[in-house]
């Protein structure tokens, strides 16, 4: 066998998908002191370069870093999708929110008769379990439940980054309305804030089929980097109309927190909060130039260690 053919088994989705469940398996039987080198070999593995999380100098080492001594109680419940949404109202006002059409414990609760025909279900305790339902007519209804189901028994924690503060979430399932803006899809506008400052604004466009990333300044020129995790470089956009709505929010709920991806939609003029993430593509997007990594990792300033469920790591 040749080695693209080699390379092309060993990267082979299937072989992919087994290789991660033995990671998620191995990582749940892990002792917390074996954490730290773990999380060194997942970046390793990934990046092809050490990460230095003892003495962190890079935007991604620093999430790292984050990851092992700050992952707080207070950020598992913001990583909630549903507990987020009062921590929401109190800060900045309900008005920012997406309406809620259901919260359930169980997939077996949910009556997918009272829903309306298009809807988006949530996994309240991860990142990326979400079924999008543009025609409920179309939906195969028991294997929503199956899907579902899984889900709520997983520990997004343990499937390799080791994102800690997701194992303070309470697993459940939300309901929201299936959002469109006018383009007939939905563009997140992604800010990156480092205690109430917003750095830079990535948007992600995933009309055409595969993901578009643009990256801006906080004033919308086109930043002289990209920002990318697994996405093509998408053409300039202009501003949304909602940009200065979006900033102030942004560095409002960003206060207090080293370092925090915050997320909003614009649908037919409103600005609505998508979700508020600590740990951006678990720490491994990539800037380029590389040198950038560097540039923003200078900015963040780390808090003091904490403990993870009283252990230090």
């Amino acid at each position: 066998m040749s080695v693209k053919g080699a390379a092309e088994v060993i990267f082979s989705p299937p072989v992919q998908n087994w290789l991660k469940r033995a990671i998620y398996r191995h990582n749940c039987r892990m002792s917390p002191d074996h954490y730290r080198s773990a999380l060194k070999r997942w970046y390793w593995l990934f990046k092809c370069r050490p990460c230095h999380v003892e003495e962190p100098r890079t935007m991604t080492e620093k999430i790292h870093w984050l990851k092992l001594y700050d992952s707080t109680p207070v950020k598992g419940r913001l990583a909630d999708k549903f507990l987020v949404r009062q921590w929401v109202a109190d800060k900045v006002g309900e008005k920012y929110l997406v309406p809620l059409l259901g919260v359930w414990d169980s997939p077996d609760e949910i009556d997918f008769e009272s829903l309306p025909d298009s809807f988006v279900l949530k996994a309240t305790h991860g990142s990326g379990w979400n079924i999008l339902v543009p025609d409920k007519s179309a939906l195969d209804v028991a294997r929503t439940r199956q899907r579902l189901r899984e889900w709520l028994g997983l520990r997004q924690a343990m499937k390799g980054g080791f994102e800690l503060h997701y194992e303070y979430c309470e697993p459940r399932i939300v309901c929201e309305p299936f959002l469109r803006d006018a383009s007939g899809g939905l563009r997140d506008y992604k800010f990156m804030v480092f205690d109430g400052v917003v750095q830079f604004v990535f948007t992600v466009d995933r009309t055409q089929g595969r993901a578009l990333r643009g990256t801006y300044l906080p004033d919308w020129t086109r930043a002289p980097f990209e920002y990318t995790c697994e996405a093509d470089r998408a053409s300039d956009i202009p501003a949304p109309a909602g940009l200065e709505t979006m900033l102030s929010l942004a560095g409002e709920l960003g206060k207090g927190f080293a370092c925090a991806r915050i997320d909003f939609y614009e649908v037919d003029g409103a600005v609505y909060f998508g979700e508020i993430t600590f740990t951006d593509a678990d720490g491994l997007s990539d800037f380029t130039p590389s040198r950038y990594d560097r540039v923003f990792g200078d900015r963040i300033v780390l808090p003091e260690k904490k403990c993870f469920k009283g252990v230090m790591l």
